[in-house]
């Protein structure tokens, strides 16, 4: 499924400065979706796998060629012994690749995933920088790993895991939008999306019962997120308050702000100041539990889903991620 001949060669020693694991010699695999980014990614990879030669780093290759791939491709090397992975894309493809590392790493050795951000939207490396793909590759060839906790959440139908965010409500009714009818779009289409959804304006109840609460809280609300990480949408700062290693997910709830009132507080979605917002709260848990009616349209990682949560609980220190 992906090529056995090393792309880059002349292997390296790779010195893990935040984990201490050594992390010696190591080849990465760098699991591409071309796709990423309207085809920005595929265009992109030559000169970036040409920056990670030049530093003396060894990766070999393989490219998806539709959705849900790039878990194939993780769970088949992970299931051979490969360890050290690359997702070059967006916060999609490293969703994918991260489904495809578990649940069979949780009874393994803890995976390495670093990142080439090429696609559209790459919120999980903003925690550490806001410099990109330059920032990646530094990070790569310097071999600055850290330790990473994964979310596990539970659905009516299966389990899937994430590290940057899962949200429901106003943000998730956007992504679905613009996923179902303006993809092709770019920016236009976001924007498109915003004003469509502004104008319907659906908020609801998600009864959700947190960590240390008694009861299931339905109140109604226009957006719930469950953060591993702070940033979504690549430079909106949903949750200032997460950490990716305090083996906390960060609970973000805003409750039935109007229309005008939303838009006025808009800017405070960017710099995290929302949650001081008196119809805003925040709180850090290990576990959350759901008592939803019916599915509803989710955004994890930059993915649309329709799903019926059950349960979130979090995967302390379960990845290390090079950041």
């Amino acid at each position: 499924m992906w090529d056995s001949k090393p792309v880059l060669t002349q292997a390296r020693r790779i010195h893990c400065c935040e984990t201490g694991s050594g992390n010696l010699g190591q080849t990465y695999l760098a699991i591409v979706n071309p796709a990423a980014g309207g085809g920005r990614s595929g265009k992109l990879l030559g000169p970036a796998l040409d920056r990670l030669k030049a530093g003396g780093l060894e990766v070999k290759v393989a490219a998806t060629r539709a959705a849900g791939q790039a878990t194939e491709i993780a769970r088949e090397a992970y299931g051979r012994g490969v360890r050290n992975f690359i997702a070059v894309g967006g916060d999609g493809t490293s969703y994918e690749v991260v489904n495809g590392l578990y649940p069979q790493a949780l009874s393994g050795e803890r995976p390495t995933l670093g990142f080439l951000p090429l696609g559209t939207g790459n919120s999980f490396l903003r925690d550490f920088s806001d410099r990109g793909v330059d920032y990646a590759i530094e990070s790569l060839l310097a071999g600055r790993s850290r330790v990473c906790d994964v979310m596990r959440l539970r659905h009516r139908t299966g389990i899937i895991y994430y590290i940057n965010l899962l949200s429901m409500g106003f943000s998730a009714d956007v992504a679905t939008l613009r996923a179902r009818r303006f993809s092709a779009w770019g920016e236009l289409g976001y924007v498109s999306s915003i004003f469509l959804t502004l104008a319907k304006f659906n908020r609801r109840p998600f009864p959700v019962r947190v960590e240390g609460d008694e009861a299931f809280d339905d109140r109604t609300c226009l957006f719930l997120t469950f953060n591993n990480s702070k940033f979504t949408g690549g430079t909106m700062m949903i949750a200032p308050q997460a950490a990716v290693d305090d083996g906390m997910v960060e609970y973000v709830r805003w409750g039935p702000i109007g229309r005008f009132g939303l838009m006025r507080n808009l800017p405070g979605l960017y710099d995290g100041t929302h949650i001081q917002h008196p119809m805003a709260e925040r709180k850090g848990a290990r576990r959350v539990e759901f008592k939803l009616e019916a599915p509803v349209d989710v955004m994890v990682d930059g993915e649309v889903l329709t799903l019926h949560c059950e349960e979130l609980e979090v995967l302390p220190a379960a990845l290390n991620v090079v950041a």
